[in-house]
């Protein structure tokens, strides 16, 4: 299945100051995310942003702080972003294509995605803009939520689904802005 920028929404899970510095690669990760967020917003696109226990793990990166704008972000106690219903409150969560992005992989990132298919959400993770303390724990959690139905793509995949067409007015600018 494609992705449709008219379906999608992202959701940045817990990208937060105390957590990103003891993920593997985290600056990638970070950098990585920022540009999924930058696309999006350009593009009109929703994002939707979480904090896991805020209090502890610090509040979310100032680098993607600064470009979520308007964009929610929710606070939590559960690993699952869906594990209350306060994302419901979101319209745009309505959206049946959820573009995730965030850490850790094997935790959070995991456990919103299983319950975003248990949701019947069509679910994509961008491998790329996802990450955890240890690579091993990163790759069985993409083949983990592979099994269970969502796809891994790549953050250049997500930009030229939505996009669709090489003669789209935006495409240029995307081009220009983000493949480089």
């Amino acid at each position: 299945m494609r992705m449709k920028a008219s379906a999608s929404i992202v959701l940045a899970v817990d990208l937060q100051s105390r957590l990103l510095p003891v993920i593997d690669g985290g600056d990638a990760v970070l950098g990585h995310a920022v540009w999924m967020v930058e696309l999006a917003r350009s593009l009109g696109v929703p994002v939707l942003a979480t904090e896991q226990y805020p209090q502890g793990l610090g509040p979310t990166v100032p680098a993607l702080r600064a470009r979520l704008g308007d964009a929610p972000v929710l606070e939590k106690i559960h690993f699952s972003a869906l594990a209350d219903d306060s994302w419901r409150q979101q319209p745009e969560t309505a959206r049946p294509q959820w573009i995730v992005i965030g850490t850790e992989a094997h935790v959070c990132v995991q456990q919103t995605v299983f319950d975003l298919l248990a949701a019947g959400r069509e679910v994509f993770i961008v491998e790329e803009a996802v990450g955890s303390r240890t690579p091993r724990d990163k790759a069985l959690a993409l083949e983990r939520m592979r099994q269970h139905g969502a796809e891994i793509v790549s953050r250049e995949m997500v930009a030229f689904e939505w996009l669709e067409r090489a003669d789209d007015p935006r495409f240029r600018e995307v081009l220009k802005r983000f493949i480089r």
